[in-house]
């Protein structure tokens, strides 16, 4: 039950069962979200994946929702200089070529952006954005500078951090470019330190962080 604190544990005992039926296949949960990744080698198995998974929700008093549940096709860099045949949708689940994982978005192409400003590093500009106008409202209520630092990093520049390691070695040059013009117009407005890192420096960090935390 969404809502109380037995709810996460109660979901990794109720999904502890559910697996694929191809070994080849593989099944991601976390949360109460569920990730089912099948290779091109056995494009003709997802719908009997799917039906597997309907049939589980269906002993576990669930349901799957074809509605709110998205098909999306990753396509190799030779597929996309030659003209790709989507397979057919599967339970009539809508075909996407973008779909958003965990919080962070994801194309077809597996790229952070494509510049037409739906994609994650757009997304991520776009939020980051807002939260500035959040912090010109606090800076008009003469909140302390320091105050707005510890707010500026706290909001922003934690939403920049997030999840870095599965979106920061997608990112083109030009992502990296755009993603440091905001982080020196932020320097500027006064929210940032005037030594803050890089996204460069961002990126490497978490790197760093991950690293250390695998070793100890």
């Amino acid at each position: 039950m969404q809502g109380y604190s037995l709810g996460p544990a109660a979901y990794v005992v109720a999904a502890a069962d559910l697996m694929p039926r191809r070994d080849d296949n593989v099944i991601i949960k976390y949360a109460d979200d569920t990730y089912l990744i099948v290779a091109s080698d056995n494009n003709d198995t997802c719908t009997e994946e799917l039906r597997h998974i309907q049939v589980w929700a269906d002993s576990n008093n669930l349901r799957l929702n074809a509605a709110k549940s998205r098909e999306i096709v990753f396509q190799t860099h030779n597929a996309r200089r030659k003209m790709f045949q989507l397979p057919p949708p599967c339970l009539d689940i809508e075909q996407v070529d973008r779909i958003t994982m965990l919080g962070v978005v994801v194309n077809n192409r597996m790229t952070a952006a494509d510049h037409q400003a739906a994609d994650h590093v757009a997304e991520l500009l776009r939020s980051c954005t807002k939260l500035l106008y959040a912090l010109r409202v606090l800076r008009s209520h003469r909140l302390p500078q320091q105050s707005l630092k510890d707010v500026f990093h706290a909001t922003v520049e934690s939403k920049i951090q997030y999840a870095a390691l599965a979106w920061s070695g997608l990112c083109t040059a030009r992502d990296r470019v755009q993603l440091n013009a905001f982080l020196r117009r932020c320097m500027k407005l006064g929210y940032g330190e005037r030594d803050a890192p890089s996204v460069e420096e961002i990126f490497a960090m978490s790197d760093d962080q991950l690293f250390s935390k695998i070793n100890s």
